[in-house]
């Protein structure tokens, strides 16, 4: 892969910088159990999670229809809210993080999650100066980023070809392809390595190893 030169780098928070596979998986077993409905893998969960929630949420075999969606998901993110702060940072994720920033790089996140929980965690974790923007919903049901994202590159005015984004599932690949920016996927997060080769992006094997790439 050539090098290119980026000035700014969206970072995805869930996955890709933030440690909580583990924990979003007990959280999906422990509700799937309360309805009687059978667990998930890990293999399973990284092969069937994605966006919008809603659609994953039918698959693992809620009936949406009998059980709003609404109620899953606020008894989700309330669970999760919960365990988040026992989950770490991404290894060599703060590392990465700080040489970038030494390095001029300009950074901000970009998440489906609620931007007040998410700017919690980020300040939780001692991160938050290395932002210029923490970019989150206005709820916690997860639909979707597109919009955020545009109106956060468009209010920035964002070189489009010198923006990476940096996530962790096909819904990264899938914003960065309709922002029209580049991207990078690492498979450490709630997709697995397979489902993200299908993207046809660079795959970093970790945090760590990336900014030889930069």
């Amino acid at each position: 892969m050539s090098k290119k030169n980026y000035f700014h780098i969206i970072w995805d928070w869930n996955g890709t910088l933030l440690d909580d596979l583990s924990l979003c998986l007990d959280i999906i077993n422990t509700l799937l159990n309360k309805y009687h409905l059978p667990p998930l893998s890990t293999e399973k969960y990284l092969a069937l999670f994605g966006f919008p929630v809603e659609d994953y949420y039918r698959k693992i075999g809620f009936n949406l229809r009998k059980l709003p969606f609404e109620i899953i998901s606020t008894e989700f993110i309330t669970a999760y809210e919960n365990g988040r702060p026992n989950c770490q940072l991404m290894p060599g994720a703060l590392e990465t993080l700080e040489t970038l920033s030494n390095n001029g790089y300009s950074q901000s996140i970009l998440s489906a999650s609620k931007k007040d929980f998410l700017t919690k965690a980020v300040q939780d974790y001692g991160i938050l100066d290395y932002f210029l923007a923490i970019n989150g919903l206005d709820n916690h049901h997860a639909a979707g980023k597109l919009d955020l994202a545009q109106d956060f590159i468009n209010a920035q005015n964002l070189n489009l070809n010198t923006t990476l984004l940096i996530g962790d599932t096909l819904h990264d690949a899938e914003i960065a392809d309709k922002l029209g920016v580049d991207c990078w996927l690492i498979p450490n997060g709630h997709h697995s390595r397979e489902r993200l080769e299908s993207a046809g992006v660079p795959i970093m094997e970790s945090l760590a190893s990336m900014s030889k790439h930069l």
